[in-house]
């Protein structure tokens, strides 16, 4: 049986991260990577992750996605390049034309009917008509505060209410995220930004929430969200982010999902750089009143940045197992590490 073969649409650090996890694993192949950055663009692959080649196949960056991805020439394309659904669009229908299967970090994709449900129902017709499957997922959303919370609840015979905290690091993240979260800014210009809806804060709530109601069968009605400036006290640099003392080092973002008119559902999820300069300790929680009461901590917490490029590689196979479509978190085999050779997954 061939290796499965595998193209990566963006080399920022999520892309690159599953690079290098790939080239870790047995049975899979990297065939081509797209990145429009400069100083990747035209490159090996493996100049740019500083590892030698050891016999896999030669991949130069490039930075025109018509020469990488071409019709049926890969298994799979892991999209890295955005946050949101209606600016991924384009890019996941040009993958899905192409006849290849798609897994997106693009946080909306997670769940994407919970905010855009006419392009949901649009990559599901293009995947359905090409034979192919599309998901999006990630640490979060697409694990920690949702799928992990549905499974638990499997072992309840009630469920009344339900938390989900997670602290977290933004220190893995790549400028994109830095931007998203307001890192570096003022307090000024953070509300300024939240007035205006320039700053997206994290992006996932909204799809978490719902996911999880659609999951256990409770009809979403109502879902807000909030956004709070973590300042800091003193200097903080991550590798794509820095923010002086008395600026903006992360955002504290709260949600809740509304069912029968009460908060059944209440997503908390203070993240920021360099968290344990400023003595806070990351941590994911997830509490559960009902029959019986769950209540389950990580500590520290799972790493976003190392969590995202695992939960979207390990995917791999249950993506390209599916059914044609579109496809979340709650509609394909629970994810696994693959340790063994990933091609004596495929079915």
């Amino acid at each position: 049986m061939e290796n499965i073969k595998v193209v990566i649409w963006g080399f920022g650090a999520m892309g690159s991260g599953m690079a290098r996890m790939l080239l870790t694993k047995k049975g899979v192949d990297i065939i081509g990577v797209c990145d429009l950055h400069p100083e990747r663009a035209g490159k090996s692959m493996y100049e740019v992750l500083g590892v030698p080649r050891e016999g896999h196949p030669e991949v130069i960056i490039s930075d025109k996605i018509e020469e990488v991805l071409t019709e049926k020439c890969c298994d799979v394309c892991l999209c890295a390049t955005d946050s949101f659904t209606k600016k991924a669009f384009p890019r996941l229908k040009f993958a899905l034309e192409k006849k290849v299967n798609v897994i997106s970090t693009a946080e909306e994709m997670a769940y994407p009917k919970a905010q855009n449900p006419e392009l949901a129902v649009e990559l599901n017709k293009i995947a359905k008509e090409n034979g192919v499957t599309i998901l999006g997922t990630g640490i979060n959303p697409g694990m920690i505060m949702d799928l992990l919370v549905v499974c638990l609840t499997g072992c309840m015979t009630e469920v009344k209410q339900l938390e989900a905290k997670r602290i977290n690091s933004l220190s893995p993240f790549g400028p994109a995220v830095m931007e998203e979260q307001g890192v570096g800014i003022s307090v000024e210009e953070f509300e300024e930004g939240v007035k205006k809806g320039t700053l997206a804060g994290h992006v996932g709530f909204a799809e978490s929430i719902n996911m999880i109601g659609d999951a256990i069968g409770w009809k979403v009605e109502k879902f807000e969200t909030q956004m709070a400036p973590i300042v800091t006290e003193i200097d903080r640099k991550s590798p794509y982010g820095f923010a002086k003392a008395g600026n903006v080092a992360g955002v504290n973002m709260t949600g809740q999902g509304y069912v029968n008119g009460e908060v059944l559902i209440n997503m908390v999820h203070p993240q920021q750089i360099e968290p344990e300069l400023a003595g806070v300790y990351t941590g994911d929680y997830i509490t559960i009143k009902g029959t019986p009461e769950v209540n389950m901590q990580i500590k520290p917490e799972v790493q976003g940045g190392l969590g995202t490029i695992a939960i979207c590689v390990n995917m791999i196979p249950h993506v390209i197992n599916a059914a044609a479509g579109l496809k979340t978190m709650i509609d394909l085999p629970v994810p696994r590490a693959i340790m063994g050779d990933m091609r004596e997954l495929i079915a």
